[in-house]
């Protein structure tokens, strides 16, 4: 007997419907993991709209304020659809329990375009050095200690320390994966493992210390294909951090060194 997977129970939902339930089990601190809230808002925008997933360029999600489990609305408006171009916003307001106030809480702004003929052609670059994925070992996850989302999420490091080691780099990487795979590798589905890893800049911290994502971006390069449960080869890069922000890249290739998309993220450090 099979079940299925939340994650495409929420997505499903999303595709239908404005109203939805986020699920427990996905938290990460005081919040729901962001990359489940990045694939639910474009799980919504493809559905409202009936766009095609292989058309989206880039994707960028503000976090507002903490998503908790329980009911949550998805607003949406159609900013724009020219002949080839499509620019989309999706809000999700969720009631404050303790104090009954609605209010935004992320928000995702979405630009598609159709294929056009062009003269320029510039090949995205290919990764560094891919691990021998035999010869590392997964972050296990232990409750209480690690991020709740983790039990869904498998990270497997390569090269580069975790938060709160105090490495002289904040840049690493590494596998990743769903531990249990969903139905389908998704566009939705890429986009909540995207944003899997911690932030890279938590490397080169020395304690616990809170930190959480600003801004995300996503820019595709194609549409993720392949089988649900496979691993994706992820680079990431600490490009700047000062006044209590960090500014890093990431770049996503399949497990056979193909680039998919580009991760770009502002992060708020705490200390």
């Amino acid at each position: 007997m099979t079940t299925t997977h939340p994650m495409d129970e929420l997505f499903d939902a999303a595709t239908e419907s404005g109203e939805v339930e986020i699920p427990a089990g996905w938290g990460q601190g005081r919040a729901t993991f962001g990359g489940l809230l990045g694939g639910l808002l474009q799980a919504r925008s493809l559905g409202e709209w009936s766009l095609d997933p292989a058309t989206l360029r880039a994707t960028t999600t503000s976090f507002v304020a903490p998503v908790t489990p329980g009911p949550a609305r998805l607003e949406t408006v159609l900013l724009r659809q020219g002949s080839s171009a499509t620019q989309t916003e999706v809000r999700l307001w969720q009631v404050d329990e303790r104090t009954g106030q609605d209010s935004v809480r992320t928000l995702q702004l979405s630009s598609y375009g159709a294929p056009r003929a062009s003269t320029v052609e510039v090949a995205a670059p290919g990764p560094g050095p891919i691990a021998d994925l035999s010869r590392l070992y997964a972050v296990p996850y232990l409750p209480g200690l690690t991020p709740e989302f983790l039990a869904q999420i498998e990270l497997t490091p390569a090269t580069g320390g975790m938060p709160f080691s105090g490495s002289d780099s904040g840049d690493l990487t590494g596998f990743m994966r769903y531990r249990q795979a969903p139905a389908a590798m998704t566009l939705p589905h890429f986009l909540c493992l995207v944003d899997g890893w911690p932030p890279a800049a938590g490397a080169l911290l020395t304690k616990p210390t809170a930190m959480s994502t600003l801004s995300w971006t996503v820019e595709m390069l194609t549409e993720p294909t392949g089988a649900p449960d496979q691993h994706w080869w992820y680079e990431v890069v600490t490009d700047a951090a000062h006044d209590g922000y960090a500014h890093t890249h990431a770049s996503i290739f399949t497990a056979a060194g193909d680039p998919v998309a580009i991760s770009r993220q502002t992060i708020s450090i705490f200390g």
